[in-house]
This record gives structure tokens, sequence and C-alpha cells, in this order.
């Protein structure tokens, strides 16, 4: 019998498109995927060298991508180093770590009890809902700013902690996410635990939840990137500066409003860029495969 395409090109038999062992055949995968993964461990390394260099190694000249000389006066002169109101550094970095937790909680919370409603319940007006979270996608947030600053004005949100954390609880990409993967378990598990006595609130914690934990995970990354790295709330809605976020501080560490020149804070800058980088990169590691799984379920590509 003629060997498939995947034999002929891989030299492999009955081994499967995912072997368990190694086999000579792969060489070839990994003469290309090594150097194009090298290669976009670049920046991550550049992030992790530029912040523990010297200022002679930041400007030196041709400029030198790995750190010769490693420091640690960065960190020290970042969290020694005052804002221009006094506000000390670690007091933004607290304020991103509790908006953050927060908003991560939240956000799974309001998405997957919308998304369980909207995929098992039966209501009224049912469809249109989800047309309009389907239409919400469609908008960058930079064409809602104006209409956001009003509906938070009328609230009374300005210029409170909680700004940082009700106007993110929306999330349309969580809502469809989250529904397109509830739409693939069979209704016939939830009758099943209705019959049994189950109320809505226990079907919803002892089953949906645990047969999505893959969508969940990718939720939990798009909203802790959505809050961590959030400066325009800081910006645009918060007048004190005790309640503004790490990402905003680092926004005006390389500005002349800092008290400081540019080229005297771009020390203390790529000490902040590796501190905002570390917890986006950590998050993505331990939940990366949850994602792809989620992807592959949700029929997105």
């Amino acid at each position: 019998m003629k060997r498939n395409w995947f034999h002929r090109f891989t030299g492999v038999r009955n081994r499967g498109i995912n072997p368990q062992g190694f086999h000579v055949s792969q060489i070839k995968f990994y003469l290309l995927l090594l150097p194009l993964a090298g290669f976009m461990l670049l920046p991550i390394l550049f992030i992790f060298s530029s912040a523990f260099k010297p200022p002679d190694e930041l400007y030196a000249y041709p400029p030198r991508f790995f750190v010769v000389n490693p420091t640690l006066k960065n960190f020290t002169d970042l969290f020694s180093k005052m804002s221009a109101s006094g506000v000390p550094v670690s007091r933004y970095l607290f304020n991103s770590i509790v908006i953050t937790l927060v908003a991560v909680a939240a956000s799974i919370l309001v998405s997957s009890t919308a998304a369980y409603a909207l995929s098992k319940k039966r209501f009224k007006l049912k469809q249109t809902l989800f047309a309009v979270n389907t239409v919400a996608l469609m908008f960058v947030p930079i064409a809602v700013t104006i209409p956001r600053f009003l509906v938070i004005e009328r609230l009374n949100l300005l210029d409170t902690f909680w700004v940082h954390i009700l106007p993110g609880l929306a999330m349309p990409v969580g809502l469809f996410l989250l529904k397109q993967f509830m739409d693939s378990i069979p209704n016939e598990v939830i009758e099943a635990a209705q019959i049994d006595g189950a109320s809505d609130v226990q079907i919803y914690w002892r089953i949906i939840l645990p047969m999505i934990r893959p969508a969940v995970a990718t939720i939990a990354i798009l909203a802790f990137q959505a809050a961590w790295n959030n400066a325009e709330t800081s910006t645009l809605y918060v007048n004190a500066e005790s309640l503004k976020t790490f990402a905003f501080y680092l926004s005006t560490l390389t500005t002349t409003t800092t008290g400081a020149n540019a080229v005297a804070g771009q020390g203390i800058a790529a000490a902040a860029a590796l501190i905002m980088f570390l917890p986006n990169l950590i998050t993505f590691i331990f939940l990366q495969s949850q994602v792809m799984s989620t992807m592959s379920h949700s029929g997105l590509k």
C-alpha cells in the first residue's frame, strides 16, 4: 500500500501525527523551528538584558544587545523614586496588583454566568442580546472613549478606585468565547442534573465551570492583560495620583514631567518595563496549553 502524503513527507510510518518518541525524520522540523524560536526569543532577552544594564551600557555605541556588567541599581532607583506628587512607586504597583486580581475574578464571573444564560437557558431576546455582543466585537476601545466617559461620569465613578474595574467587566470577546465553548456541552448533561434536583447555581459551579476550564483560562489571560497593562484609565478618568496604576507610571518615566530628563529615566524605565512584562510572561506560560484547547474547541483560528 502506498504511504499517504504525511508519511512520504516525514518518512514516519504508523507513528501518528504527534509521535511519542523521537525519530530521525523529525530533524528537518527542528532545523526549521529552533532558529525561528530563537529569533522570537530575542525581544524577551533584550528586555531582561536592558533592565540590568548600567547607564554607560544603555547608551554605549555601538549598542550592546547583552549586558556585560549587570547591576540592580535600576531597580533600587525605581523603588526609591517618587512621582512628582510624592507618591511612592510601591503604591502604583500595589494598585495594579489589586486592580488586576479583582478585575480578573470579576470578569470571569460576569462572562461565564452571562455565557451560561445565553447558551443553556431559554428566554426572550436571547439571540438579540448575543447579536449585540457580537456587534460590540467590532468596536475598538478608542471608538467608544467619549460614550464611556459620559457613562462613567453619570455613574459618579470618576476619580474612584472602581473606575479601573467596573468598565472592564463587559468583555464581548470573553462572552463570545465562553458561549461557543458551552454550546459544545450536551444539553442532556444539564437535563440530567436538573432531574437530580440540582439548581442553576449548582449546575454552573459543579458541572459547567469544570468543563470549560480551558476557556476560563483564556479569559483570565485576556482580562489580566487588559487590567495589568491599562494606563488609559488612569490618564482619562483619575486625577488622584494615589489611585493610578503602575502602567501609567511607566508611561511617564521617560518624560520631563516626572522631574527628570528622558536620558536619566531610561534605566528606571527598563527596570519598570521588566516588572510589567514578567507577569504577562508567567501567566501565559502556565495557561498557554488551555488557550490552545479553547481555540480548537471554539472553532477560531
